[in-house]
C-alpha cells in the first residue's frame, strides 16, 4: 500500500463494441473475442500500442471454464505491452463499474499511474454443461489406472446424462428470476404498466436521437459487421409497447414485458483511467474525474426487493460526498427493468422509506427526469451484464466533458447488490 496523499482519478476515454441482441451479430463469437475487440479500440484510439499499463480489471458474468484467465488473455491480444498485468473480477451487473472503482483506487493511492476497467458478456456463447453424474463418470474413467477401471464406470451411463444443463437464471436463495423478483417490487411500490412503458419509450427515443446527433460515433468500435446497438427502436411507440404481453407474471396483474425490460444482450465495453500527470505526458484528454464509489447489499430474501440496493448505496455515497440530488446535472440509472428504476425513484421520494431504511431525516427527493439517462439507457441500448457499468461511465464522462457539471451512476445487480459512483468535470 502507498500511504500518501491521494491523487484525482482522471477518466481519459472509453471504447466499446455495439451492444447486440443475443443470437444476432455476435452469435459465433466469444467473450474473449468481444472484449479483445473493445480493448483494441481503446488502444487504437489513444495510441497505446506497446504501452505498459499498471493494471487491467475486467470480467464476465456468464463465463466458460476456459476463460479462467479472461482478463489476461484479452490484454495479450489487445496491442498493449505483454507486460501489462490483468485480473478477473465479477460483481454481477456491476462488474465493470466495480472494476473502475478498484482501478481508480490504485491510481488514487499511487500504486499505478494508468489502468483499464472493462466488462463483457455473451448469451449467444452460453456455457452448457452436462449433469454432475456424467461429469463424475468421466472423471472416474479418466483417473482409472487399468483398462477395467477405465471402462467399468461406463456401465452406469444413463440417457439422462445427456440432458444439457443451462446456466442458472434464478436466485439460488429464492428460486425466482430477476424479472419475477422485480414484479414483486413493482407490486410493492405500485408501479403501473403505463409508466413503465413510458420510461421504455423515453429510453429508445433518447438513444435514437443520440445516434442521430453523432453522440456515439467516437464511443463505439464496429465489430462483426455491427456499427451500432441493434436494440434501439426509433419507431417504437406507446401503442406498440402496450400490445406486448407480460413476460414474468402472466396473470392480469403482470406489468413487466419484453418492451419494458432489458433484452438478453452480447457486448463489451472499456474505460481508460489515469492520473493527470500520466495523461498530460501523453497529450491525452481528461474528460472528467471519478470522485466517489459505493456498494451496498440488501436482504432480498427476507425484507427488501432484489434490485433495491442502489437506493441504499446512493444514499450512503451522497452522505460521504456531502451532496444532494440538486447538486447533479446528470443521473445515469441502469435500466435493468423500467419497474426497478421507477421503484428506486419512488423510494428516494418516500419519507417513510428514507427515514426507516436509509436513516435520513428528510427524503432524498425527486430527480429531474430531463436529467435522467439523457442519451438513452439499458432498455434501449441493451445490457451485456458485466459491460454495462463501463458503457455508462464512458458515456457520462463524455457528457460531463462537453457540458460540465457532475453526474451520478447507479447500477443494480443480482444477489441484491448495488454499485454507484460520482463523476465530476473537475
Amino acid at each position: 500500500m502507498h500511504y500518501r496523499e491521494t491523487r484525482p482519478v482522471a477518466i481519459v476515454g472509453s471504447a466499446r463494441i455495439p451492444f447486440c441482441r443475443a443470437h444476432t451479430a455476435y452469435a459465433d463469437v466469444s467473450n474473449q473475442d468481444m472484449m479483445t475487440a473493445a480493448l483494441r479500440g481503446l488502444v487504437d484510439r489513444f495510441s497505446l500500442q506497446g504501452e505498459r499499463l499498471g493494471d487491467v480489471s475486467l470480467g464476465a458474468v456468464i463465463k466458460h471454464s476456459r476463460d479462467w484467465n479472461l482478463a489476461r488473455e484479452c490484454v495479450l491480444g489487445s496491442g498493449l505491452a505483454p507486460t501489462t498485468p490483468a485480473f478477473d473480477l465479477q460483481r454481477a451487473c456491476g462488474t465493470s463499474l466495480e472494476a473502475a472503482i478498484l482501478i481508480g483506487n490504485k491510481i488514487a493511492l499511487g500504486q499505478i499511474d494508468a489502468g483499464i476497467a472493462a466488462g463483457t458478456d455473451t448469451i449467444s456463447d452460453t456455457p452448457i454443461v452436462y449433469p454432475d453424474a456424467y461429469r463424475k463418470l468421466l472423471l472416474k474413467s479418466a483417473t482409472g489406472r487399468t483398462l477395467g477401471q477405465k471402462l467399468s464406470p461406463w456401465l452406469g451411463l444413463r440417457p439422462s446424462f445427456f440432458k444439457p444443463v443451462l446456466p442458472g437464471v434464478v436466485e439460488p436463495r429464492t428460486g425466482l428470476s430477476m424479472g419475477q423478483s422485480t414484479e414483486l417490487t413493482a407490486k410493492e411500490w405500485e408501479i403501473g404498466r403505463a409508466e413503465q412503458d413510458e420510461l421504455a419509450l423515453t429510453s429508445h427515443t433518447r438513444a435514437a436521437q443520440a445516434y442521430a446527433d453523432g453522440f456515439y460515433d467516437d464511443l463505439i468500435v464496429p465489430f462483426e459487421g455491427a456499427e451500432r446497438d441493434n436494440n434501439v427502436r426509433a419507431d417504437t411507440s406507446l401503442d406498440k409497447l402496450a400490445k406486448l404481453k407480460p413476460a414474468f407474471d402472466r396473470s392480469p396483474t403482470g406489468t413487466m414485458t419484453a418492451g419494458n425490460s432489458t433484452p438478453l444482450t452480447d457486448g463489451a465495453a472499456s474505460v481508460l483511467l489515469a492520473s493527470d500527470e500520466w495523461a498530460r505526458a501523453r497529450g491525452l484528454p481528461v474528460l472528467g474525474y471519478l470522485r466517489y464509489g459505493k456498494v451496498a447489499a440488501v436482504d432480498f430474501v427476507g425484507s427488501e426487493g432484489l434490485l433495491m440496493a442502489p437506493a441504499y448505496a446512493v444514499s450512503d455515497m451522497l452522505a460521504d460526498a456531502g451532496l444532494g440530488f440538486a447538486d447533479f446535472d446528470y443521473f445515469e440509472i441502469h435500466e435493468a427493468f423500467a419497474a426497478q428504476v421507477l421503484a428506486t425513484l419512488k423510494a428516494w421520494e418516500d419519507p417513510v422509506f428514507c427515514r426507516d431504511r436509509l436513516g435520513r431525516e428528510e427524503p432524498l427527493g425527486k430527480i429531474d427526469r430531463d436529467r435522467l439517462n439523457v442519451k438513452g439507457g439499458s432498455l434501449a441500448i441493451g445490457h451485456p451484464f458485466a459491460a454495462t457499468g463501463a458503457r455508462i461511465l464512458g458515456a457520462l464522462a463524455k457528457l460531463i466533458h462537453s457540458d460540465g457539471g457532475r453526474g451520478l451512476i447507479s447500477v443494480c445487480t443480482a444477489g441484491g447488490m448495488g454499485v454507484t459512483a460520482i463523476v465530476e468535470k473537475s
